[in-house]
């Protein structure tokens, strides 16, 4: 009885230490399997001539680990730790959330193992087969009920903006999650989408944009609105702000996906509502990186010697450029020179490097010691060598991109005076690989600098050890 008293007034820290590490592992893990595919990009004969090893292959295996082992874990980790800090209360079910936390990694596990024999359902960031799908429903459920739960027995009136955007974020991917994976099995790991031809299309860029908008963009935001008022030790900006950023988000995000459609079979005026609404989608968004970098508003001198600070901050730069270089991309006559060229995949890395990468790594950070009962990481010249490292890999990496896709776009539509082909695709190949060079040194110096992190995360929790945090009485924490 005494321990079962215990446990009902200290936080469940265990599942958010369990999700950081695997956080940091994943990073790297996902990491590496982006700087393979970059090396073969650059010198195919590095596929090795081995069928599970090739870029067709590992590629869906790259964004799989990138955005849901690392970019996941980091967002289980921040909900869990987040939530119970600003309701006051310790998770609604333990567990459940243990079973959030070994049901994801099973997740993982299987999409490592299922993506490289080849089983794909060939949709964009939902390549995994069904049987993997319904795990996934089922961890998705056991995380609502934790989250929402906790938020409805929470101790404090009030819920916090994060709070909001958590919520947002975990029923939106449920929603987009259900609609996309819709199909017919026909055998253990093979089935048909339940739609076809442009609607199949047309939904899997409505989930695949709003993976973007709600997973890697909403779920982080509840990040950035908990950690950097706390590692700034500054009350954010503008409250009002950070309500409207989020109602004029979550609206907004939901319309932007036919963008990805444009010059195709999709009928030209839902592709023009999609280039509406993500122009639209500009304010909400720069009204959150203003709201989150004005925050440090009489702090501003912290960032020369914080280095997490540093981490989050920067982070919120490359979200202002990347959800103006979005809407910008959007604009058919931009996107007649974009289209299909790596300047796409320049935008999606300053997004996925840049803003995803660096507020997850920020976030660890902070979390990281006080999980392991420290008041800082084992050293914090290593996260400022990280800092640099994946700062300087991103910068990189996108330029030789950005350069690389306009290159591309405007060598693939030049014309000779008797409307032939100047170039042909082949000499648009070979002009790109000094950049497809610049890009794998990009990526080893971000890998290198995760790596760091590894190194970082297992010193500062092998000296340290695991804490149960008592959840203050209520008068404490007013």
């Amino acid at each position: 009885m005494k321990f079962a008293n215990m446990q009902a007034t200290s936080y469940n820290d265990t599942v958010v230490r369990q999700f950081a590490i695997m956080t940091v592992v994943w990073g790297v893990v996902g990491m590496l399997v982006g700087v393979i595919i970059a090396a073969q990009l650059t010198w195919p004969e590095l596929n090795l001539g081995i069928p599970w090893l090739s870029y067709g292959r590992l590629r869906p295996l790259h964004t799989n680990a990138v955005i849901f082992a690392f970019g996941g874990c980091g967002l289980f980790a921040s909900a869990y730790y987040v939530v119970q800090r600003t309701c006051n209360v310790r998770l609604f079910s333990d567990k459940l959330a243990a079973f959030t936390f070994w049901g994801w990694q099973l997740v993982i596990l299987l999409a490592a193992i299922s993506l490289p024999l080849g089983y794909t359902s060939g949709k964009e960031y939902a390549e995994l087969e069904w049987p993997i799908d319904i795990l996934i429903t089922l961890v998705w459920v056991a995380f609502a009920v934790v989250f929402f739960g906790t938020v409805g027995t929470r101790k404090v009136r009030h819920i916090y903006v994060a709070n909001w955007f958590f919520g947002a974020f975990i029923i939106a991917v449920a929603l987009l999650h259900l609609v996309n994976s819709a199909a017919l099995p026909v055998g253990m790991m093979k089935s048909y989408s339940a739609y076809a031809g442009v609607q199949d299309a047309m939904v899997q860029w409505w989930y695949g944009h709003n993976a973007v908008g709600f997973f890697l963009t909403a779920g982080f935001l509840g990040m950035m609105y908990y950690f950097i008022p706390k590692q700034a030790e500054r009350p954010v900006y503008s409250y009002r702000l950070s309500i409207v950023h989020f109602w004029a988000l979550i609206f907004t995000y939901m319309w932007a996906g036919p963008h990805h459609l444009h010059y195709t079979a999709l009928p030209d005026w839902t592709q023009s509502i999609g280039m509406v609404f993500s122009l639209i989608l500009l304010a909400p968004s720069w009204g959150g990186m203003i709201n989150g970098i004005m925050t440090l508003s009489g702090a501003w001198h912290k960032l020369r010697d914080d280095p997490i600070l540093r981490f989050l901050i920067v982070s919120l730069s490359f979200y202002g450029m990347s959800t103006f270089e979005g809407p910008m991309m959007s604009i058919k006559t931009v996107n007649a020179l974009s289209h299909y060229t790596d300047w796409t995949v320049g935008h999606v890395h300053s997004g996925a490097l840049g803003w995803v990468g660096l507020v997850t790594m920020g976030s660890m950070y902070y979390l990281i010691p006080r999980l392991f009962g420290q008041k800082k990481m084992y050293s914090v010249k290593a996260i400022e060598l990280h800092f640099w490292t994946a700062t300087i890999g991103i910068v990189i990496y996108i330029a030789a991109m950005w350069i690389a896709g306009v290159m591309q776009g405007l060598m693939w539509r030049a014309v000779n005076a008797d409307g032939t082909l100047t170039y042909t695709f082949v000499e648009s190949v070979k002009a790109t690989f000094p950049f497809y060079v610049l890009r794998l040194l990009g990526g080893l110096l971000y890998l290198g600098g995760m790596v760091v992190m590894l190194w970082n995360t297992i010193k500062t929790a092998t000296q340290g050890r695991s804490v149960e945090v008592q959840i203050p009485s209520l008068t404490a924490h007013a």
